[in-house]
């Protein structure tokens, strides 16, 4: 009696999304469909690609349109992947895949994971996710709070008051997201250790804190390289032939760098040890940002051996 043994294969998966539709396409079989994109149309196409053997899902990020998916597909453990979405562009562009429909989207999407396999990285919790989601509307306030107060100055006497008072709700609205912040911190031990040993540095404050908590949760399990890169402030050669080209940062998160600018404006003036590693580089002759940019730098990796190695701020950190 001959044993006939079945080629067990890993399927890598695409999904185009769209506000109301998913198109996803199973690359090894060659198969698309589409569903409603909604919490029914979503969980019975996770509930049909959880018959094969995963090996990936790649989803391009959206913009929120993709959460539903990414929450469901990890409650039920299947590797799913936000993938940026310039870089699916770019290989669609390497093959030579100019013509642009929804089904072929997927497709691309789908093949871009078979061949350029993007790692499956381990996602965010829940609480991060809030905490995120916390972060972003906290951006939004400042940013209407700042056009509101630039408006304040060249809008006409009658309307100042109206503004005033959309200013003063703006405020209100921040100061409760930054308690509603607090609070989730201080319901999550490792994050509050993290938190209290973090606002041990002189110039990082509660916001950069939150910040780094929940966008920046590799924060302590990464090389220094590696953290600097993630933060955006690792500087990359530009070098071709004979020409020697400037290094440059780029990539990276915003948010993250952002921050961390700002508080470096603090920082080089009460930190002792980023104001001499400043006051170094621009006595060098570097230029005001170049010197603060390689401030962020030192300062990221400052904080990742803190929260790797579980020490507090000390003035002989380098």
């Amino acid at each position: 009696m001959t044993i006939i043994h079945k080629e067990i294969k890993t399927i890598n998966v695409g999904i185009d999304v769209g506000k109301a539709q998913l198109d996803i396409y199973i690359h090894e079989r060659q198969r698309h469909f589409c569903v409603s994109n909604n919490q029914q149309g979503i969980r019975d196409a996770l509930n049909r690609l959880k018959r094969y053997q995963v090996e990936r899902i790649v989803c391009e990020a959206t913009g929120r349109y993709e959460h539903a998916l990414v929450e469901m597909a990890i409650d039920k453990k299947l590797p799913i992947i936000i993938s940026n979405p310039i870089l699916i562009r770019r290989y669609a562009g390497a093959i030579g895949q100019l013509a642009k429909t929804d089904e072929i989207d997927c497709r691309v999407i789908a093949m871009y994971a078979a061949v350029i396999k993007p790692p499956v990285r381990q996602h965010k919790t829940k609480q991060v996710i809030k905490i995120k989601d916390f972060l972003v509307r906290r951006r939004q306030l400042i940013e209407m709070m700042t056009m509101e107060k630039n408006r304040l100055q060249i809008m006409p006497t009658f309307l100042r008051g109206d503004i005033q008072r959309h200013l003063k709700h703006c405020q209100k609205q921040l100061e409760k997201i930054d308690k509603q912040l607090n609070v989730l911190v201080e319901d999550n031990e490792a994050w509050r250790e993290k938190r209290e040993r973090l606002l041990s540095v002189p110039g990082i404050g509660p916001v950069v804190v939150n910040t780094l908590l929940g966008d920046l949760p590799e924060l302590g399990s990464l090389t220094n390289k590696q953290i600097a890169a993630l933060t955006g402030v690792a500087p990359y050669n530009r070098d071709s032939g004979k020409l020697r080209g400037k290094r440059r940062i780029r990539g990276g998160r915003a948010t993250v760098r952002t921050m961390l600018y700002m508080s470096m404006l603090t920082s080089i003036q009460h930190n002792p040890v980023i104001k001499k590693f400043y006051q170094r580089l621009v006595a060098e002759g570097k230029h005001k940002k170049v010197a603060l940019t390689a401030c962020i730098r030192k300062m990221i990796i400052i904080l990742n051996a803190m929260i790797r190695d579980g020490k507090n701020w000390n003035e002989h950190m380098t």
